[in-house]
C-alpha cells in the first residue's frame, strides 16, 4: 500500500476513542486535624480526568482495598476513589488517639474532594463509611449527589457496638498469612459467602508484615479500640436528625442477618428523610462486601440512574 493510499484510508476512518485508564493508582492527600498534619492514602481507578467521581468509604477496621471489585466494575463510568480513613491501611496513625472520630474523618473527606477538583461526588459508604457519608450529605451545600448506605442507618445498635468493642484493636499477631486469613474468616464471617480468592484478597490488604519479620499484624492503629472501651455502651446511637437532613437520592443496603441495622430502622429509612430505596441481601450479616455481581449490580443501577 502506497503512502498516499494509507493516508487516504486513515483520513476516511474515524479515529478510535482513547481508552480510559482503568488501573489502580495509589495517592496521598495531606489533611489537618486538631493536633497537626497527617496524610490520608487513597486508591484511584478509571480515567483520572473523568469529572464523574465516586468515593467509596470503608468500615471501622477495614480499608479502601475492600472496594477493588466494585471499583473495577465502575471504572468505565466513574473516577473511583477509595480512601483509607486515617489510622487504617496506608494512611498515617494519629499521635493523639482521641482525635479518631467523625469530625476528623468528615474534614479529611472535604479535603480529599477539594484535591479531586470536582464540584460533586457520588458516595458509597459501608458501616462507618456510611456514617461519614450521611454526616457530609446532611450539610448545607454538600457535594454528595447520590448516597449509598451499606448496612448502616440512623440507629446504630448498642448490641453491635459491644460486639465490635470485643475485637477492635485486640487482634493478635499472626505467624503466617494463612493464620491471618483463618482469623479473618472467623471474625468476619458475617460478610457472607465469599470465595477463597476473595478471602485471600481481603487478608492480603488487611495485614502487614511486622517490622523485624516476626509475623503479621492488622493494618490499623490498635488505639482505635480505645474509644470503644473508654465508656460503657448503654444505649443505641440515634442519628435520625442527621438522616432527616439528607436530601439527595439514597440507596440503603442491609445484610438480612445484620445486628447493626435493625429491620425496623431499615424499613423506616424508606419513609423518612430522603426516603431511601432499600435492598436486603440474604445470607449476609454486617456487612455486605459488594464483591459479587448481584450486589455490585444493585449499586451500579442506582448510581448510574443519576
Amino acid at each position: 500500500m502506497s503512502f498516499l493510499s494509507a493516508l487516504r484510508r486513515l483520513l476516511a476512518s474515524p479515529p478510535e476513542s482513547p481508552r480510559p485508564r482503568h488501573g489502580l493508582r495509589e495517592r496521598f492527600v495531606q489533611c489537618i486535624g486538631p493536633h497537626g498534619l497527617h496524610r490520608m492514602a487513597y486508591t484511584e481507578w478509571g480515567d483520572p480526568h473523568n469529572p464523574r467521581v465516586l468515593i467509596c468509604a470503608h468500615g471501622l477496621t477495614r480499608n479502601g482495598r475492600d472496594f477493588d471489585d466494585l471499583a473495577r466494575a465502575l471504572a468505565r463510568d466513574y473516577r473511583v476513589v477509595c480512601p483509607d480513613v486515617v489510622g487504617r491501611g496506608r494512611s498515617d496513625w494519629l499521635g493523639v488517639k482521641t482525635d479518631y472520630g467523625f469530625p476528623v474523618y468528615v474534614a479529611d473527606m472535604v479535603t480529599l474532594i477539594a484535591r479531586l477538583n470536582v464540584e460533586s461526588v457520588h458516595w458509597v459508604g459501608t458501616s462507618m463509611g456510611g456514617i461519614i457519608g450521611m454526616l457530609l450529605a446532611s450539610q448545607p451545600h454538600t457535594p454528595i449527589r447520590r448516597l449509598v448506605l451499606n448496612d448502616v442507618g440512623p440507629v446504630v445498635t448498642a448490641v453491635s457496638l459491644r460486639r465490635i468493642a470485643q475485637y477492635v484493636g485486640t487482634a493478635p499477631r499472626f505467624p503466617s498469612i494463612e493464620a491471618a486469613e483463618a482469623y479473618l474468616r472467623e471474625a468476619c464471617a458475617p460478610f457472607g459467602p465469599l470465595t477463597d480468592a476473595q478471602w485471600r484478597h481481603l487478608t492480603a490488604h488487611a495485614v502487614r508484615p511486622v517490622e523485624g519479620g516476626d509475623g503479621f499484624a492488622m493494618v490499623y492503629d490498635p488505639a482505635l479500640g480505645e474509644a470503644f472501651r473508654a465508656a460503657p455502651i448503654l444505649a443505641d446511637i440515634d442519628l435520625w436528625p442527621v438522616y432527616e437532613r439528607v436530601r439527595c437520592p439514597t440507596l440503603a443496603l442491609r445484610g438480612a442477618d445484620s445486628d447493626l441495622l435493625e429491620p425496623a430502622t431499615f424499613a423506616a429509612m424508606a419513609a423518612r428523610g430522603p426516603r431511601a430505596q432499600t435492598v436486603e441481601f440474604a445470607g449476609v450479616g454486617h456487612a455486605p462486601m459488594l464483591m459479587d455481581e448481584a450486589q455490585i449490580g444493585v449499586v451500579r443501577e442506582f448510581l448510574l440512574a443519576g
